[in-house]
């Protein structure tokens, strides 16, 4: 198995810990599709909107249909959402 260095929670700072502290706030914990992109904060706060835009923004789906949706594409993909 591949093996990505990140940086744990408890040794973010600066714009890596602000990351990590909207992660808390918006699911109670950090995910791991989050610390493995803690090398870059930058691209993670870019990824992160881009994924808030896609699944939260205005559109005619609901935000629970969205998830749905990408549950579904990624089970017919064999992967673990």
């Amino acid at each position: 198995m591949a093996y990505i260095r990140q940086v744990e929670v408890a040794h973010a700072t600066g714009a890596l810990k602000r990351q990590y502290d909207a992660g808390i706030r918006r699911a109670g914990k950090v995910f791991n599709i989050l610390k493995i992109q803690s090398l870059t904060p930058d691209m993670m706060g870019d990824g992160m909107r881009f994924y808030l835009t896609i699944m939260r923004g205005p559109g005619p789906l609901e935000p629970w249909q969205r998830e749905m949706l990408a549950t579904a594409v990624s089970r017919a993909n064999h992967c673990f959402y």
